[in-house]
């Protein structure tokens, strides 16, 4: 008897934990690498703000994410593509109503090293590099060295989008995917690293993490047309020709503690933010 009563304020305490654990002021931030250091910006400015609260902001791309929405592990799913049918369904299935939120705009910038001749590229160049059709940088007007292709891993919202948009040109029908031999990595700053130490690689991410020590290079949407370097201007005017939304997703529409933050990283301060982290504000 005392051991069933033993077990049943265990349970009590275990529910009133949870509880308490849910009222806490504590908001759970999950998804795309290309958006984490975004994120944790808004997050510090935030807490700054209200130091009564908490904001945790961690990565692992965009379908990490909505993994986690939908597990309910996580307040706020960050993703830098819009979310599939499939796990729309998945959502659903478990209650969980997926509602997108645009906060910024990103340009993705194809970096090579620096001491790499090449300095633009078409698309159509960019789509037979990264699906292995040009193997050698002499193709494209370079030096005699095998190209070695970075990208982002699968589950990362920054390659779906760049094979969508660059190897499958924006046909829903083509099936083009990367080359065998391409080295698929973690995370932005892996391809960011592996580029610095390697004078034959290629890679693409979010143009946030472009540095002197790459370089990014020109992209023109054909030959016949203006070849143009990723910047913020350039992604506002649309004239740059791989760049994207960025979106928070939440569980039906934001309220509480979840809402205040959202809020935050769309006015005015927290736009500023998207722009000092080398985005672009939705809100001019």
């Amino acid at each position: 008897m005392l051991k069933n009563i033993g077990i049943a304020c265990f349970v009590v305490l275990l529910s009133v934990s949870a509880f308490a654990a849910k009222e806490k002021n504590m908001i759970q931030i999950k998804g795309s690498d290309t958006m984490v250091n975004l994120g944790q910006a808004w997050a510090e400015k935030y807490m700054e703000k209200n130091p009564a609260e908490f904001v945790a902001v961690t990565g692992g791309g965009s379908g990490t994410g909505f993994s986690s929405l939908i597990s309910g592990t996580c307040d706020i799913a960050m993703s830098s593509r819009n979310i599939k049918a499939k796990e729309i369904s998945l959502a659903e299935g478990k209650g969980i109503n997926p509602n997108e939120i645009k906060v910024a705009l990103d340009g993705l910038a194809v970096v090579v090293h620096p001491k790499n001749p090449i300095d633009k590229l078409t698309l159509a160049q960019l789509a037979d590099i990264f699906t292995g059709r040009i193997t050698n940088w002499k193709e494209v007007g370079g030096s005699d060295l095998k190209i070695v292709l970075l990208s982002r891993e699968v589950n990362s919202g920054t390659h779906v989008y760049f094979k969508e948009h660059v190897l499958r040109k924006n046909d829903p029908n083509a099936k083009d995917e990367f080359a065998p031999n391409a080295l698929m990595l973690s995370s932005s700053q892996a391809i960011a690293d592996e580029v610095v130490g390697n004078s034959s690689a290629i890679g693409y991410y979010g143009m946030g993490y472009i540095s002197v020590k790459q370089k990014a290079v020109h992209v023109a949407k054909d030959a016949q047309s203006a070849y143009v370097v990723p910047t913020i201007d350039n992604v506002v005017n649309n004239t740059y020709p791989i760049s994207r939304p960025l979106f928070l997703y939440t569980n039906g529409a934001p309220l509480g503690l979840v809402k205040k933050f959202i809020d935050f990283c769309l006015s005015p301060e927290g736009q500023g933010i998207v722009l000092k982290t080398d985005f672009v504000p939705i809100k001019q």
